[in-house]
């Protein structure tokens, strides 16, 4: 963010939501997919868009002045980053991370009244599978980024069995079987999100290490028997206090002695009032959860500690969103 705010940052904040809802609405009417590879008139798009011509022309010239397309003589075409991130057919394409923002869009319109009530508004609704879909593929657009780092930099070596707690499709499962032979992995989330975390499993090949245990794990039993290291990817940041606590020694009573664990969120300091986006983030939590919010590295030390785990270190890391990592070892 800017340091020498004037009125220029401030009004470009202000309407900061203009360009991203150009691009959901994009993302949402498939128009990079329908432009494809060609060059194509806005009459042309419109038609396979089934959209009004004049009124798609201005979002063309919209998406051109932000350069997510080019125009050439009245026709447009994709960037070569559009290529690679918004055609749908690209194995880097982004546009589920991106639909899912634009499922959040009513609720964050809501703010004020979520802080004068201090609960979750309520938004609407376009339909419970899509919205799944959205955020689950979406969670494997962006973990898919920075998952491969992860396992690159965290040492599982020796370990063998692995709690992905909530672990959705199963992106840091699979980064961390391919980067360690001998390691298997058990997806613990709910049941609708089984069918989406097979698929993705069986697209890397990995169907016979990574299984999946459907279950919630606010109120199930964990798998067995037990694990010597678990995973927990943005779980806490939904849940209060008092369950993130209840959710850490669950985790740590299925561990074996010296298990580890590692907990990766959008992590706040001491005083919370950065990194930047785990604060606007612990805004997201409050329009859309009962009591969810970003925690501080003290917080989750605390909870950690009153589980019985020790050696906790604070793992930093160069991710878009100022995520990053607390691990720790189970007492013997």
């Amino acid at each position: 963010m800017p340091q020498n705010w004037n009125v220029g940052t401030l009004l470009s904040i202000s309407s900061g939501y203009w360009r991203g809802c150009t691009l959901q609405a994009a993302v949402r009417l498939r128009i990079f997919s329908l432009i494809g590879q060609e060059k194509a008139a806005a009459t042309e798009i419109a038609e396979k868009a089934s959209t009004d011509s004049r009124a798609t022309g201005l979002l063309l010239d919209a998406l051109t002045a932000m350069g997510l397309l080019e125009k050439e003589q009245e026709h447009y075409a994709n960037t070569p980053f559009t290529s690679t991130y918004l055609l749908e057919d690209s194995k880097q394409y982004m546009g589920h991370i991106i639909l899912h923002h634009h499922h959040l869009l009513d609720g964050w319109a809501q703010l004020d009244k979520a802080v004068c009530t201090g609960k979750k508004v309520e938004r609407r609704s376009y339909g419970a599978s899509a919205e799944r879909e959205s955020f689950l593929l979406g969670m494997f657009n962006l973990a898919a980024g920075i998952a491969p780092q992860i396992a690159e930099n965290i040492d599982l070596n020796g370990r063998r069995r692995l709690l992905d707690l909530g672990g959705g499709p199963g992106t840091y499962s699979i980064q961390f079987c391919l980067k360690n032979p001998d390691l298997r992995a058990v997806i613990f989330d709910r049941p609708t999100t089984e069918p989406i975390a097979q698929k993705v499993v069986a697209s890397f090949q990995l169907e016979d290490r990574i299984s999946f245990e459907p279950g919630d794990f606010t109120i199930s039993p964990f798998p067995a028997p037990l694990f010597d290291v678990a995973w927990l990817s943005h779980i806490l940041h939904s849940n209060s206090y008092k369950q993130c606590e209840q959710c850490i020694q669950k985790t740590v009573d299925s561990l074996e002695p010296g298990g580890l664990i590692l907990i990766h969120d959008f992590i706040l300091t001491a005083e919370k009032d950065g990194p930047e986006f785990p604060a606007l983030f612990a805004l997201n939590m409050l329009v859309g959860t009962e009591r969810g919010r970003s925690y501080s590295v003290q917080e989750i030390t605390r909870m950690m500690e009153k589980a019985g785990i020790t050696q906790i270190r604070h793992h930093t890391l160069r991710t878009p969103n100022d995520s990053s990592i607390l691990s720790g070892i189970k007492s013997k």
